[in-house]
């Protein structure tokens, strides 16, 4: 989760470039033989997804490039934070990564328990996109705009429900920072996972919800199914022009987004860290990849490892403090 301090959209290709002429890359050659068998890419949610899609996608391009099978293996639960335990406890030799949002570093620490030390076990090897966050309307919600729907939670109290995908997710966090801030009644109903939430969304069973990007979601929209109202983001979306941003609405600390990336166990030589950073920043060029985080409403990030490593130890400390008066608990 992140509102600033964001690594600098769409520079891949000038990150790659310093990559490639910095120390670190000199060092990679230091690596050796690496990859001489097969790298183990640990997702830390469903098959399915976008972010199974995403990370499927990387992991050819890395076989391509790098001339080792990389091995998808999904580890879904708890948020993300299963996925990046595994990762956390694998040898740190570059051959077990893992793909997952900041939220099991950044939040999942302030709101539950975790097996791990989200700033100690853990290497950031490459921011690779953020996912927008979606404030979205369903069927049951007589209201035309955000505005609106204030309006109707301040007039009659409780009469807005509010569904997110979990307690102490992204979507939490941004309904508790509106709440606060505008002194609405919004009642929160928080799911167990997407899935269902998104089904009730389509029955109406609640008036909005906040999600995050996917090609469903798009498919939903485009049929009129489901209504944007605003978006998590640091600017209005190509694919949504008309759509406010939640910071544009007077909600800037509420103006939230999902931030993914590959990670690695820590004390992975950095020499590998720096290979593994510039063969997924080259990646992230490839029109297939990029077509298919643009596909899904993500926007492609890329960067340096010394870069993700800042903005995830900016979001820790910011989330602590979110959470802390917010009173967010997961359980």
């Amino acid at each position: 989760m992140s509102v600033s301090h964001r690594i600098p959209l769409l520079a891949v290709a000038s990150a790659f470039a310093a990559a490639l002429a910095s120390p670190f890359a000199a060092a990679a050659d230091a690596a050796g033989a690496y990859p001489a068998h097969p790298i183990r890419l640990i997702v830390a949610y469903p098959t399915g997804g976008i972010s199974d899609t995403v990370a499927r996608a990387l992991g050819e391009r890395l076989s391509a490039q790098m001339g080792a099978s990389v091995v998808v293996e999904n580890k879904a639960g708890a948020g993300g934070s299963i996925g990046i335990d595994a990762v956390a406890k694998a040898a740190p030799d570059g051959y077990t990564l893992g793909f997952a949002s900041t939220s099991p570093l950044t939040l999942n620490p302030h709101v539950g328990h975790v097996n791990y030390d989200p700033q100690r076990d853990i290497a950031p090897v490459m921011s690779v996109m953020y996912s927008p966050v979606l404030v979205i309307a369903t069927a049951s919600f007589g209201g035309k705009s955000f505005q609106d729907l204030l309006v109707q939670a301040k007039a009659r109290p409780g009469t807005v429900r509010w569904a997110t995908s979990g307690l102490g997710t992204v979507g939490h966090v941004m309904l508790e920072q509106i709440r606060s801030k505008a002194k609405a009644d919004l009642t929160l109903i928080p799911y167990k996972g997407a899935g269902q939430q998104m089904n009730d969304a389509l029955g109406g069973q609640f008036e909005v919800m906040s999600t995050n990007a996917s090609p469903m979601l798009s498919q939903h929209m485009q049929a009129g199914r489901l209504r944007p109202l605003a978006v998590g983001a640091p600017r209005r979306l190509e694919s949504l022009p008309n759509v406010p941003t939640v910071a544009e609405l007077g909600y800037p600390k509420a103006n939230l987004t999902s931030t993914f990336g590959i990670f690695a166990p820590a004390r992975t030589p950095p020499a590998i860290v720096a290979r593994l950073n510039a063969e997924l920043n080259k990646a992230l060029l490839e029109p297939e990849v990029r077509e298919r985080l643009l596909k899904g409403g993500e926007v492609p990030t890329g960067g340096t490892a010394a870069q993700f490593a800042a903005a995830i130890r900016t979001e820790y400390d910011d989330n602590a403090r979110i959470v802390k008066e917010a009173g967010i608990k997961a359980d």
